[in-house]
């Protein structure tokens, strides 16, 4: 058993081996079928992350059941298991208490090939970075709770986090590469922090070339910044160097906590324009090259315009 990124890798033999994954949370938007496929594809992610297959899933429900209708639960469990039939898994059950607060997400068991088990701390210098999704979930989803959000935030922001990392997975191991995280509650930086910690290698990020869902910057200025975000930059802070001139509100979307982000792939500078193309060509339109690994400072990001 190997714990990997967060969820585990248990080989079976010498050329298969299963994906062990969970997670759940409380609702960031009011309709209960979109919770329940943003929970859904949030879950999926982390074996998407590790290059496996999504086999089984198991319900995981947390429920006010004197307080709340019970056909919202029947959405929010609908709306999970779109997504689930989507990434080709099977409901195989769950378990579900009485709770105070509505929480929902999966436990999922995937396949993969022992060999081909993707991390995130085997990148290389001179491996370009490709983020595949916009940042600023966790801005737009503060903004959404305060009733301050635009319809055309609200809706990019719910279309990007009910989107499955399926595709991007595929297109990652298609092309081939070195190193793969998925961006979720820790932010970009946050994720990139974990590529090059306790190694001899540092990331170059540049800001003006990672994709933002629109109205998120406008939404960080007018103080609409979610509580994770500040724990993530008080975390990570010593790791990061901002060039002098950078916005504090492009900053903050870099720390902002994501929901079903995208994944941050690492792959050989040779690989980098045909694996963008690639997503480019599969859907995955707003995928980027947003920085590099490079020698030096080891264990930095530095961040640039």
């Amino acid at each position: 058993m190997e714990r990997i990124q967060d969820c585990g890798v248990y080989r079976l033999s010498d050329d298969l081996a299963i994906v062990q994954t969970v997670d759940f949370f409380t609702p960031i938007v009011d309709d209960p079928y979109l919770f329940g496929q943003i929970a859904a594809a949030n879950s999926l992610s982390d074996v998407y992350a590790v290059g496996g297959k999504p086999l089984t899933v198991m319900n995981i429900v947390c429920f006010p059941s004197q307080s709340m209708d019970i056909d919202i639960l029947r959405q929010v469990l609908l709306g999970g298991l779109a997504k689930v039939c989507e990434a080709g898994a099977v409901l195989v059950g769950g378990h579900s208490v009485d709770d105070r607060e509505l929480k929902y997400g999966l436990a999922v068991t995937g396949l993969i090939h022992p060999q081909k088990v993707l991390r995130k701390e085997t990148a290389r210098p001179a491996d370009k970075l490709i983020l595949t999704k916009p940042l600023g979930t966790g801005i737009i989803s503060t903004a959404i709770k305060a009733g301050v959000a635009t319809e055309e935030a609200t809706t990019r922001a719910v279309a990007s986090m009910v989107t499955l990392n399926r595709v991007s997975s595929e297109v990652m191991q298609e092309i081939g590469a070195s190193a793969c995280t998925d961006v979720t509650g820790f932010g970009l930086l946050g994720h990139a922090a974990e590529m090059i910690e306790n190694t001899d290698r540092g990331i170059i990020i540049r800001a003006g070339a990672v994709p933002v869902l629109p109205g998120a910057e406008d939404l960080a200025a007018m103080g609409m910044v979610p509580g994770g975000l500040y724990r993530n930059r008080d975390f990570r802070s010593a790791m990061v160097e901002f060039a002098p001139g950078l916005s504090q509100f492009r900053q903050d979307i870099l720390f902002d906590p994501q929901t079903s982000g995208g994944l941050l792939i690492a792959v050989a500078p040779e690989k980098a324009k045909g694996m963008l193309s690639a997503l480019h060509a599969s859907g995955v339109k707003e995928a980027a090259i947003v920085g590099e690994i490079v020698k030096s400072p080891a264990g930095k990001i530095v961040v640039e315009p």
